[in-house]
Formats: C-alpha cells, sequence, structure tokens
C-alpha cells in the first residue's frame, strides 16, 4: 500500500484510468463476440449440455460454446495497449489456462459430451501456470522478496515467507479457477458474479504499486459486461471452459497482484460455496451409501430443483456476490 500524497495521486490517477480500461474490455468483448458467434455455428463447435445436469439443461445442446476466447482477446489487447509492469505476466496466466480450458472443450465436442480432460489433469495444469506466474511476478521490483504480502487493510498487512507466499498462491489459483469452473452453469452466471470481485479489485488495484491489477480487472469488469451481451438467458454462447479458467485465473491473479490474496475468500464468497457445495456433497453422498444433503450439486443447481427458475438463481447468485464485494471493500477500506 503507498503512504501520503504520492499515494493519493498515485490512487486518483490509476482510479480515473479505470474507465478506459472498463470501454476497452467491452468493445473487445462485444466486437469479438460478434466476430466469434457466426465463426463458432459455422465450425460446429456446440455445447452438449451436462448429463448431470437438470433435464431442463436438454434444450442448451447445440449451443455454441468456447466463447470465452473474448476474455483472452480483452487480454491480449490490454498488454498490446500498456507496457504497465506484469500486465505480460497476468495476461500469460489468463491465456495460459484459457488454452487448458479450450483443450478441455474441444475434447468434449469430438467426443459428443460435456466432458473432456479429467479434474486432476486440469488442476494439474492450471497449478503449473499458476505456479509459473508466481515465480516470475515474486521478484519483480514492485513485490518485496522474500516476504510477499497475503492481505493487506490500512496499516495492517500479512505476509508470508516466498515458499509459503507460493504454495497459498498456487492454491489460491487453482482454487478459484476450478470453483469459477463449477459456478460457470447457468445463462449469465459466471460471467455475472465474476464481474462484482473484479469490480472491487479496481478499487483495491488503484491503491498499489501494480497498475496492472487495476488495468486487469477493469478490462476484466467491461469485458463481462460485453459477453453478457451474448451469454444473457437465453443465451447465444456459451464461455466453455475456455472463459470459466479465464476468468478464475483473472480473479485471483488480479487479486495475488493487489497484495489481497486472502480477500478472495470473501469476495469470491459465491465462488466458495458452489466448491463447498460440492465438496460437501459427495463426501456425504460416499459416508451414506448414496444420501444427498442438496438435491443436486454445485449450489445453483440445488435452487433449481427447488422450483427456482433460473433467471432468478442468476439474478440471486449475483446479488450475493455484489454483497460479498461490498463486504471485501469495506474491510480493506
Amino acid at each position: 500500500m503507498l503512504n501520503g500524497n504520492v499515494a493519493l495521486m498515485t490512487a486518483q490517477t490509476l482510479f480515473a484510468a479505470a474507465p478506459f480500461w472498463i470501454l476497452l474490455g467491452l468493445v473487445v468483448a462485444i466486437v469479438g463476440g460478434a466476430i466469434l458467434l457466426p465463426l463458432l455455428r459455422r465450425l460446429q463447435l456446440r455445447q452438449q449440455a451436462y448429463e448431470d445436469a437438470p433435464q431442463t439443461h436438454a434444450v442448451k445442446t447445440g449451443t455454441p460454446t468456447m466463447g470465452g476466447l473474448v476474455f483472452v482477446l480483452t487480454m491480449l489487447a490490454v498488454a498490446v495497449a500498456t507496457r504497465a509492469p506484469l500486465i505480460f505476466p497476468l495476461t500469460l496466466l489468463v491465456v495460459g489456462c484459457a488454452a487448458i480450458g479450450l483443450l478441455d472443450d474441444a475434447m468434449g465436442i469430438a467426443l459428443g459430451r460435456n466432458r473432456g480432460l479429467k479434474a486432476r489433469t486440469k488442476f494439474l495444469a492450471t497449478a503449473v501456470v499458476a505456479i509459473v506466474f508466481l515465480r516470475v511476478i515474486a521478484t519483480a521490483p514492485p513485490f518485496s522478496f522474500p516476504h510477499l504480502m497475503l492481505f493487506h487493510a490500512g496499516t495492517f498487512s500479512i505476509t508470508a515467507p516466498f515458499l509459503v507466499w507460493l504454495i497459498l498462491g498456487a492454491l489460491a489459483i487453482t482454487a478459484t479457477i476450478h470453483a469459477v469452473n463449477l459456478t460457470d452453469g447457468l445463462d449469465g452466471l459466471a460471467a455475472g458474479t465474476v464481474m462484482t470481485p473484479l469490480a472491487a479489485l479496481v478499487v483495491v488495484g488503484s491503491q498499489t504499486i501494480v497498475p496492472a491489477a487495476m488495468i486487469g480487472a477493469a478490462a476484466g469488469v467491461g469485458s463481462c459486461v460485453g459477453f453478457l451481451f451474448y451469454n444473457r438467458h437465453p443465451a447465444k454462447m456459451f464461455m466453455g471452459d475456455t472463459g470459466s479458467l479465464a476468468l478464475g485465473a483473472l480473479l485471483s491473479g488480479v487479486a495475488i497482484l493487489s497484495g489481497e490474496m486472502l480477500l478472495l475468500l470473501v469476495i469470491g464468497g459465491v465462488f466458495v460455496a458452489e466448491a463447498l457445495s460440492v465438496i460437501v456433497q459427495v463426501t456425504y453422498f460416499k459416508a451414506t451409501n448414496g444420501k444427498r444433503i442438496l438435491r443436486m450439486s454445485p449450489l445453483h443447481h440445488h435452487f433449481e430443483l427447488a422450483g427456482w427458475p433460473e433467471t432468478k438463481v442468476t439474478s440471486r447468485f449475483w446479488l450475493a456476490s455484489l454483497l460479498c464485494s461490498l463486504v471485501g471493500l469495506a474491510i480493506v477500506r
């Protein structure tokens, strides 16, 4: 965190620039989506409804997928538009994880079912990308190697030795990526739920010594808004694992660059709940020989089977994410 008049000037300058990066993300996503949508249709890159999802999802089969490539285009545009320190490693993190998701989507399409890479393989692959990202940024000038920031609020901060920070960072990135992946199950759900934590990190990132944090978060906000133009109910295009892994990487990467790794537990509260719902459901199912706590996991499917319309579930999760983000901002400010 910066101090004194320099901190105030830097924060004001960075925050004033946020609308430009939001607008860039918005334009790239809308234009990119307009190009991608007919291309995906022409190439027959269409989603297969998840076999274990509610039966109402059967109508989603045939919707173009891999639309999450717009998030890759956004980060590439950002990398071209600025030479801000550490924007390149952040871009590589997002693109690398998107590539893993792209392979997963391609395998699912080739096999004719919504199952591509094994979960273990995706976890290990994203962990490797995360470790590379962390190793690169750890020795960059804005970071105080070997003691690195996990959380800060005002004058209070939590730091950790490099090895601890590296392990926690790899866990934070992989956990966030796969929690966002689990959340991507309804029209507009993942993009809308990621948007508000990213918006919170625009504010937090504008007060750090790493401009890439604010820039990446702001561009992500705009890109999510633009993608919702195609992904809102009824969705014309899905992001696929290409998009959910990219968004999870962006959210966690920006939080780490902001020195707010631990804040992900608060602003990403919806993703924490989604991941925990799967863990609890599977654990209880195995321990009780087939009994369930929830009607279905992840959590959004539980509410669907309780009779909530898809749009109601999505809007409530967006609201919950907004509240979590506001609580997170209240904590750090």
